[in-house]
């Protein structure tokens, strides 16, 4: 288990499409799938159009973390400080269509 607070962290594991990615997305009025681009983990489409590819592999999401902290990687509620977080440090990303947008509200 790793402490909060400190810097080292597991390796992010493979990246794997969720339901909890697939309802995200379905509320934003947008398909995913596994993202042809070299180092990233979701193309996204609306109207059948891909509109971004959104999340670096290598890197944790929120889904990633809840499944290490059910694991006992991660103590209890750390998936939700990391989201906290996360939320914190991209909240310019608020508009409507741009890659950071699917990922913040997809990914986390």
């Amino acid at each position: 288990m790793i402490l909060i607070g400190t810097t080292k962290k597991p390796t992010a594991p493979k990246f794997v499409l969720s339901d909890y990615h697939r309802r995200k997305a379905k509320r934003l009025k947008v398909n995913i799938d596994y993202s042809k681009r070299k180092g990233k983990k979701l193309d996204v489409f609306k109207d059948g159009k891909k509109v971004a590819s959104i999340g670096a592999k290598g890197y944790w999401d929120y889904i990633a973390y809840k499944k290490a902290e059910a694991a006992g990687k991660f103590p209890k509620g750390y998936a939700e400080k990391r989201r906290r977080l996360y939320k914190i440090r991209h909240k310019e990303n608020d508009k409507p269509g741009t890659p950071g947008y699917y990922a913040l509200n997809i990914l986390w």
